[in-house]
Order: C-alpha cells, then sequence, then structure tokens
C-alpha cells in the first residue's frame, strides 16, 4: 500500500489506540503490532532511490547513520553531512564495506551555524545540480543553556533556524528534482510542549536540556503546513516524522534513566529509521505539510492545552524566517 492507501475501519481504530496508549505506540512493541495489521503501507520498491540524490544531517550515529544505510541500499546517492568530519568518514567507509556499489559522499557541516550552513549549501550547489530527498536529522540536548555561534539557543538553532536555512538556500536543487521531498526528524516529546513564541530562545525559568529539545521539536511540527505552502510552488513535499522510542547513542548520553527504565522496550536504529526511509522513497509522494510516525500521518497535539493559535503559529514563523535571515512573506 502506498501513501495513499487506505486501511480497513478496525485497523486504522487499533492503530489509533496504538498511538494514543504511548508505551504501545512509541516502543517496539507498537510498530510490530502495526505491521500485523490490515493495511500497513507496503516497503519501496527494492532500487526506489536508484540514482536519486538523499542528503541527511547528522549522519555519524544513531537513526542518521541507520537511515544512510537504508537509503544506500535502496540504491540513493548518500550525502553524509556530518559535523565531526573524521567521524563521517569512518561513517561512510563502512557503509562503503557493506554497500561496495553505493555512492557515498561526505559533507562537513555544523548546523546550528548559520554561517556554516551557507558555506555548506554554496559547496553542495557548485558540485550538485539536483537534490532530491534532505533529511533533517541533526540533534542535540545540552545539559546547559548553550548557543550558536549566533547567539540562539542551541537546540533552536540546529532543530529549526539552520534546518530552515539550509531548505531555503537548496531550493533551486530541491526544485530541480522535479518532486523533492523535506524530512524533519522530531520527538513524542513535543505532545508535552506549548509553542514557545513569548521565549523561543528559552531564556526564561530554568533550563532543562530535554526540555528544550522538545520545544524546538513542538516548532518544526507547527511550522509544517506554513513551509508546505512556502514551499509548494517548487513542487517540494514537506513532512515532519517522530520515530517513537529508539534506542540510540543520544538517548543513552542524554537521558540515561528514561533508557534504563524503557531498555526493553526501546526500538533499534531500524525501526526508528522507518519512516523517514519511508517517506523519503514511497511512491507516490506522501501527503505534504503533514506530521509521521510508523507510515501513518498523526495529530500535531494529543491534549488541548499544547494548541497554538494561527496567529501565534505565524508569529512564531515570522520570528524563525527572520533569525535564520529569510525573508517570511516571501513564497517564490
Amino acid at each position: 500500500m502506498t501513501a495513499g492507501g487506505r486501511a480497513p475501519a478496525w485497523a486504522r481504530l487499533a492503530d489509533t489506540l496504538l498511538d494514543r496508549s504511548l508505551v504501545g505506540g512509541y516502543s517496539r512493541l507498537g510498530i510490530a503490532a502495526r505491521r500485523r495489521l490490515a493495511g500497513w503501507p507496503a516497503d519501496p520498491a527494492p532500487g526506489a532511490l536508484a540514482g536519486r540524490h538523499v542528503a541527511v544531517t547528522g549522519a555519524t550515529s544513531g537513526l542518521g547513520r541507520q537511515t544512510c544505510a537504508d537509503l544506500a541500499a535502496l540504491g540513493a546517492v548518500v550525502h553524509l553531512v556530518v559535523r565531526n568530519a573524521d567521524k563521517g568518514a569512518g561513517v561512510r567507509d563502512e557503509l562503503r564495506r557493506r554497500f561496495p556499489d553505493a555512492e557515498l559522499r561526505l559533507w562537513r557541516c555544523d548546523v546550528s551555524d548559520l554561517s556554516d550552513v551557507r558555506r555548506f549549501v554554496g559547496e553542495f550547489a557548485r558540485e550538485v545540480g539536483r537534490l532530491d530527498v534532505l533529511v533533517h536529522n541533526a540533534g542535540v540536548m545540552p545539559a546547559r543553556r548553550t548557543e550558536s555561534a549566533q547567539g540562539h539557543e542551541l537546540s533552536l538553532a540546529t532543530h529549526v533556524l539552520g534546518p530552515l536555512l539550509m531548505t531555503e538556500s537548496l531550493r533551486p536543487a530541491l526544485a530541480a528534482a522535479a518532486g523533492g521531498r523535506v524530512v524533519f526528524v522530531t520527538s513524542g516529546g513535543m505532545y508535552a510542549q506549548r509553542l514557545p513564541v513569548d521565549d523561543p530562545e528559552y531564556l526564561g525559568g530554568a533550563y532543562r536540556g530535554a526540555t528544550a529539545y522538545a520545544r524546538s521539536k513542538r516548532v518544526q511540527a507547527s511550522l509544517l503546513p506554513i513551509l508546505a505552502e512556502r514551499w509548494a510552488s517548487d513542487r517540494i513535499t514537506v513532512c515532519g516524522m517522530h520515530p517513537g522510542w529508539a534506542d540510540t547513542p543520544g538517548v543513552v548520553s542524554s537521558l540515561p534513566g528514561f533508557q534504563r527504565v524503557t531498555a526493553p522496550i526501546l526500538r533499534d536504529a531500524a525501526d526508528g529509521a522507518d519512516t523517514t526511509v519511508w517517506l523519503a522513497a514511497t511512491d507516490p509522494a506522501p501527503p505534504t505539510g503533514r506530521l509521521w510516525h510508523d507510515r501513518r500521518p498523526r495529530p500535531e497535539h494529543l491534549v488541548p492545552w499544547t494548541r497554538e493559535t494561527p496567529a501565534a503559529r505565524e508569529s512564531m514563523w515570522t520570528w524563525c524566517a527572520l533569525s535564520a535571515g529569510l525573508a517570511p512573506g516571501t513564497t517564490e
């Protein structure tokens, strides 16, 4: 079944119940159960990405590393966008051993640094004329409030501002693909957060890394409809996805207590990356401007007190665009 397929009513109900239960939906048990339900969307065809260029930020570990491997297995030309070039070279070489026929290219970029994003995009645009898929996977969860090179709170800079500038700057390459796709890897943790319109830089209150992370992921999800409309003229599909609870190095280092308690039910990296790869490769393209989990569109909010008004969403977009050096009202 493709992105446009529809499961039977009973299967959709079971899927929704899994989603609302959190433990049932976000754990490895959830994706295993969903794969057994009628209407589970079909895997991408073998070679579905043959010859297509796909860039993945944060490609050196966890979900990013797994995403690159799965994309290479589907025939993609995989561009690993990494902050640490030495570590990235090791991942690239390992993937080459696993996929000797794959074309793998390494690019250095600190996504939180807007100047470095501009440098990377300039180099990429000169060497690569087309980009079929851009996966925003790079993530941070600093223990203390930390600022980017431009003075922005680091989680927001890494998850929102840098990706906005990178995508906007790569629009010509995505447009050249005649159906480019952009995937934001977000987090289910955003469901507990309101849109931080009044304090986007997290200057008020006691700073918590996990909260900053979740707040920035809430911003990602909130902006999806605006970005879908903004990039529609270039036939660019934009999606968000959250991977559920995956056992990755980032979870171990940033949330050790959570990892210890939930270890028996955490997903492996392959299950965590599954929907990212599916969104990149499924045919036809998935509907734009939506949030996804386990190959299904999901609501942006689970509780009413996190909902934002259209005016708040627009205000957040304007602030983010201006902070990233973009013109918020320009869509062409």
